[in-house]
């Protein structure tokens, strides 16, 4: 596909990437079956599990967890007040939007507690292997998944086509969530609103922003630190999904462009399926 092509202009040793439309991989660019770090994307397969043992009755969104004032709910939505790194909370629950690596490992350990198994094990029973996945959880719930861009294309097929929840569990886990809170999104600055759902990142009216310009502000997802990011844009019925081994800098605000191309060769139907 024309529109993929630009990841080989990147800096990155091995990047991937993947169109996914109306649940079926339309077109591919890059070694497809590469073991790479998923980074901060690992927050979208935790998200998702911590919402699977909400449908199954083993936690409840808004039960306490993490600090004192502090839900489930919160934990996923970056609202809790913890910081990035281990550290004392940096406000109340419910404050301002507090991007958190710890968030999502307190998140996991309360899952864990409640569910009587090791995280990576739920993670995995609940949703790696219905999904077909063979990715991995090697550390931190928050940034240490590593997988193919098989998997990653596995993935964005259940947030097009969900099999793992009800349709109305996934709509709320990509709306707003805590509506109004400000804060910083990493590496492009602070956002009011800076909106998010239960694990997943909201376009909305951001801007800048790491999707493309023409992406639709119901486009949900996530990116990581080692150039990696998913999108999924629901109006165009279109996800695309990037593994580098590169960390995030400069050279991956060109990943807008790719998302931009993407979009438009969809608008005139010219996607195509290729290796």
């Amino acid at each position: 596909m024309e529109a993929l092509r630009q990841i080989d202009e990147w800096q990155a040793k091995t990047a991937a990437a993947g169109v996914v439309r109306d649940g079926e991989a339309v077109g591919v660019r890059g070694p497809r079956d590469h073991v790479l770090r998923w980074a901060s994307l690992t927050k979208l397969v935790t998200a998702l599990a911590a919402l699977v043992a909400a449908e199954e009755g083993v936690i409840d969104l808004d039960e306490p967890a993490g600090p004192e004032g502090s839900t489930v709910r919160h934990l996923l939505a970056h609202a809790s007040g913890l910081p990035f790194e281990p550290g004392a909370p940096a406000g109340r629950p419910g404050q301002r939007r507090v991007y958190s690596n710890v968030g999502f490992e307190t998140l996991a350990e309360h899952v864990a507690e409640q569910a009587e198994m090791p995280f990576a094990d739920y993670l995995t029973a609940g949703v790696l292997r219905p999904l077909g996945m063979s990715a991995e959880l090697r550390g931190s719930a928050a940034s240490e998944l590593h997988g193919t861009l098989d998997d990653l294309l596995l993935l964005a097929r259940e947030l097009q086509r969900p099999t793992l929840l009800a349709p109305e569990t996934l709509a709320e886990a990509t709306s707003v969530q805590f509506p109004g809170l400000a804060g910083v999104l990493p590496d492009f600055g602070r956002m009011d609103p800076n909106d998010w759902g239960l694990g997943f990142e909201l376009r909305d009216g951001k801007s800048p922003h790491w999707t493309g310009s023409r992406n639709s502000p119901r486009t949900f997802g996530h990116f990581g630190g080692s150039g990696t990011f998913l999108w999924v844009d629901p109006e165009a019925d279109l996800a695309l999904g990037v593994l580098t081994d590169l960390d995030f800098g400069d050279w991956a605000l060109g990943e807008g462009r790719v998302a931009a191309a993407v979009r438009r060769r969809a608008a005139r139907g010219s996607l195509g399926r290729s290796g």
